[in-house]
């Protein structure tokens, strides 16, 4: 497609190089070769009449234009995948497909809760669920396999894929047992959590950077039985007596039904955060909304 003087064929090769760092990098992702991927940068070069790269030693490195060609490029292939990832969402003739990847840190009664408004109704959406690492899951959303990532970090840092975070609530923390440790260490909670055995969430969790910061805070210092990634093994284990363990507030009911545990305590202070993420600005799909709205609205409102 063509605008007098720009051709969004050029404006892709040079976007890719700029984001990738390289025309070699940018060739093997575009399955082109690197003359091809120079001879684009040029002729984008000539339309718009300024250098958008400097070559220093061996690497490339954007010039004022360049960059400022970059963040055009940024907003406009950004909007050509919210179009795509809105026309993908309903397959022709068929129901709406709502493709959703969910941290393997989140705990699967919260997605549960989180997921419920899109899933209920005649016109409920046809529910593809992926379970894993939050730098996997953000990798196909950017190929638009999925249309949001649930996690409870918000995506920040050096992150290639162009994502935005929606804060869908946030939920105080619960401490959890068997009745019997309930009736032990509900007195003088939180101070009886000290040397208390206590199943941990593993460090690169967002609730165990919480629990570390409030134990070192507060001057506890839990025993630690084990450190489990998954968090529906992590609450297994605190049914069978293992330890201690913690979960949000906002599943407190369905926890203790599904285990048979009972409430230690709240930890006072401590929150954690639950997002949505998606390619979008503005949320779009109509099930992701509905869990949006659903999430501010029930699950974490007033």
């Amino acid at each position: 497609m063509d605008i007098p003087g720009l051709n969004y064929h050029h404006l892709q090769y040079f976007w890719m190089t700029a984001r990738e760092g390289s025309i070699a990098s940018a060739a093997r992702i575009l399955r082109v070769t690197q003359p091809t991927i120079s001879g684009q940068i040029r002729a984008l070069e000539t339309a718009l009449g300024e250098r958008l790269f400097d070559r220093k030693g061996r690497s490339l490195v954007l010039t004022e234009i360049g960059h400022v060609a970059y963040r055009y490029a940024e907003e406009i292939f950004a909007l050509g995948r919210e179009l795509q990832s809105t026309v993908a969402g309903r397959p022709t003739g068929g129901p709406l497909r709502l493709a959703v990847g969910v941290s393997d840190s989140l705990p699967k009664l919260t997605t549960f809760r989180l997921l419920r408004p899109a899933l209920g109704g005649r016109e409920a959406p046809r529910l593809i669920l992926r379970v894993d690492k939050t730098e996997r899951l953000l990798a196909d959303l950017a190929i638009h396999a999925l249309d949001l990532v649930l996690t409870d970090s918000p995506i920040t840092g050096p992150v290639k894929v162009r994502a935005f975070n929606h804060l869908l609530g946030e939920s105080a923390v619960t401490v959890f047992g068997t009745p019997d440790e309930a009736e032990r260490y509900r007195r003088d909670f939180p101070r009886s959590l000290d040397d208390a055995p206590f199943v941990l969430p593993t460090e690169n969790t967002a609730l165990r950077r919480h629990l570390d910061q409030y134990f070192v805070q507060a001057g506890i210092h839990p025993r630690i039985t084990a450190e489990v990634e998954d968090m529906a093994i992590l609450q297994v284990l605190g049914r069978t007596g293992y330890g201690l363990f913690a979960a949000p507030s906002v599943v407190e009911e369905e926890i203790r039904a599904q285990y048979g545990v009972q409430v230690v305590g709240r930890l006072e202070g401590v929150k954690e955060r639950f997002y949505a993420v998606s390619v979008e600005r503005k949320l779009r799909h109509p099930a992701v909304v509905a869990i949006s709205e659903a999430a501010r609205r029930e699950l974490f409102g007033p």
